[in-house]
């Protein structure tokens, strides 16, 4: 039962307050059942009360009451109202903290995944995220409820443990070692159960991530009619996972039909011993029966929750470690300076590797503010890299970046980060209306912000001729635009919040020459109220920007501005005429 210790330490006040009530409940029941056993001696005239019978009629009498038939049956009548008042009271608190764990757990995987480095999030696949997020934490949630189910039928079963030592201390001790033995027996069930419950948590995530990975790549599947090769792969895990859930479905069935039988035969035995061999009292003989089923049933159901605790808690611990993973590779806190952008950015001898397989190597650039950078070079070069250098996502190896003259790392990482737009190679678009697209959501940005900010991306004029303007839903993806139209919002987006840099990554290399065009020179009039820096391989971005250089094999060539400022780690870069490219 770690994962209620687990969430006590999360919740400790309603945890404590579940526990007292709980523990009251029980202990009101148990006052109330008291009255059992003289009550059935009187109605079956037993000529002798059991010792434990005085004794209850001795405590009625001293508080004033006669121990009548009414009045022991008002005494286990108000017993039972209590306890169902407090076991109420009890279960109030499990359901608040139910409803709060798994947005509390979602939550907490949120934060620690956008507060992790980049290169952690690079490692995970997007559907286990997804996976975790949504099953994952219902089902720990559920392993809680459990939990505390097991729990409160537990401390019920030792009050009337407890009633059943008065009556006979001797048969209870016996009946409940019998009980025990036939529950350790079933033991088996509840391990096949947590056993199946691991394997369901990686199934499903495994499920998932190949599920989102197949979903991403529906389009081209279909196109070379290879959908039937995903299909079978997920079919595959599908059954994996059918296969477990089958295997917990059998073992709780099994405990649940085992059950009965045992009760019967445990029942059927307290009986012959009772009357029998230790000749008790008919009156005494029926209550210890009672409770002693009472007692097995008690535990049997919470054998029953366990079980359901151990099949469905492997999803919080494999919840609760992503959290501390993510946590544990968190982006560093980063400086406390204020960040400008009046002068330039200024990459010094900066250098960065993924594992042996170097990428920049001592590399200098220089970004004036207002102007409009475009860098260009084969795939695999460290474009992108230096991009995730400017946007503080990676970290140089070596060398320094410098905002003003002022080291990045000196900066404040989120204060930075809002000065950049960033739009990434893939129009990435919400099944959402245009306005949503723009603002993400984000209060702090009015509807006249988003048309601003449409405006400056050439795409107002097509969003107003939309049927519902800028509450237009755009589709799965954007499917219901252009593919112009889709980064004219995307860059939109990007500019929504005022920022001072736009970065641009291979934003227009899925448009047609002519969209093309139109979008470099809407990004050219963004100049030089906003700085640009574009990745791109075509000729478009090129042909506006202010200055030109090209990366390949870690080093920096200008291939077009102004020839007193180019360098290659110190040299001045072969120009080709006027200006342009070297000629081969």
């Amino acid at each position: 039962m770690r994962i209620l210790l687990a969430f006590g330490r999360t919740y400790p006040a309603r945890t404590a307050l579940m526990l007292i009530s709980l523990f009251l409940a029980g202990l009101a029941e148990g006052v109330g059942l008291t009255t059992l056993l003289p009550l059935l001696s009187v109605a079956l005239g037993d000529e002798t009360h059991s010792e434990f019978s005085l004794e209850v009629i001795a405590i009625l009498q001293m508080f004033g009451l006669a121990p009548t038939v009414v009045t022991m049956i008002t005494v286990m009548v108000l017993g039972m109202i209590v306890s169902s008042a407090l076991v109420l009271l009890g279960n109030r608190q499990v359901g608040y903290t139910v409803a709060h764990v798994a947005t509390d757990l979602r939550v907490a995987l949120i934060r620690a995944l956008l507060g992790s480095r980049w290169e952690y999030y690079l490692r995970q696949p997007t559907g286990a995220l997804a996976n975790s997020v949504a099953t994952e934490a219902f089902r720990a949630s559920t392993a809680y409820e459990h939990a505390a189910n097991a729990l409160a039928l537990f401390i019920q079963a030792m009050v009337y443990v407890v009633i059943a030592l008065f009556v006979s201390w001797q048969a209870a001790v016996l009946s409940l070692i019998l009980g025990v033995f036939l529950l350790l027996a079933l033991q088996r069930l509840v391990k096949t159960s947590r056993h199946a419950g691991k394997s369901q948590t990686r199934l499903m995530r495994e499920l998932l991530a190949h599920l989102t990975d197949t979903l991403g790549s529906v389009k081209p599947l279909k196109a070379m009619a290879r959908e039937d090769i995903a299909d079978s792969l997920l079919r595959h895990r599908a059954d994996e996972l059918n296969h477990a859930m089958e295997r917990e479905v059998m073992s709780r069935e099994a405990l649940r039909a085992l059950q009965g039988p045992m009760l019967a035969t445990l029942a059927a035995g307290g009986l012959y011993a009772g009357l029998v061999v230790l000749k008790l009292p008919l009156s005494s003989v029926m209550v210890l029966i009672f409770l002693v089923v009472r007692i097995l049933s008690l535990l049997h159901k919470a054998q029953q929750r366990y079980q359901r605790v151990a099949s469905q808690e492997s999803a919080y611990w494999a919840l609760q470690k992503a959290i501390e993973t993510a946590q544990a590779d968190a982006e560093p806190g980063g400086g406390k300076r204020a960040p400008s952008l009046q002068d330039a950015i200024v990459f010094e001898r900066v250098s960065f590797s993924y594992g042996d397989r170097p990428i920049l190597d001592a590399l200098d650039l220089t970004i004036p503010v207002g102007a409009f950078t475009s860098l260009v070079g084969p795939s695999g070069a460290g474009k992108t890299t230096l991009l995730d250098l400017l946007c503080v996502l990676l970290a140089p190896q070596s060398g320094s970046i410098r905002v003003d003259g002022v080291p990045l790392e000196e900066l404040d990482r989120q204060r930075w980060r809002r000065l950049i737009g960033y739009v990434p190679q893939e129009t990435l678009l919400l099944h959402d209306s245009i306005l949503a697209n723009v603002t993400l959501g984000d209060p702090a940005l009015t509807v006249a912000d988003a048309e601003r900010a449409l405006r400056q991306a050439g795409a107002w004029e097509f969003v107003e001729k939309s049927p519902e303007g800028m509450q237009t839903v755009v589709g799965e993806r954007g499917g219901k635009l252009s593919g112009g139209q889709r980064q004219r919002i995307v860059i939109a987006r990007a500019l929504a919040h005022r920022p001072r840099l736009l970065i641009l990554d291979e934003a227009t290399s899925a448009l047609d020459p002519e969209s093309e065009a139109a979008i470099c020179q809407t990004l050219k009039q963004l100049t030089p109220a906003i700085t640009v820096v574009a990745v791109s391989h075509r000729p478009a971005l090129i042909e506006v920007a202010d200055q030109v250089w090209r990366l390949q094999e870690g080093r920096l060539v200008r291939i077009k501005g102004p020839r007193e400022t180019c360098r290659r780690f110190g040299e001045r870069a072969p120009i080709g005429p006027e200006g342009g490219a070297p000629t081969a």
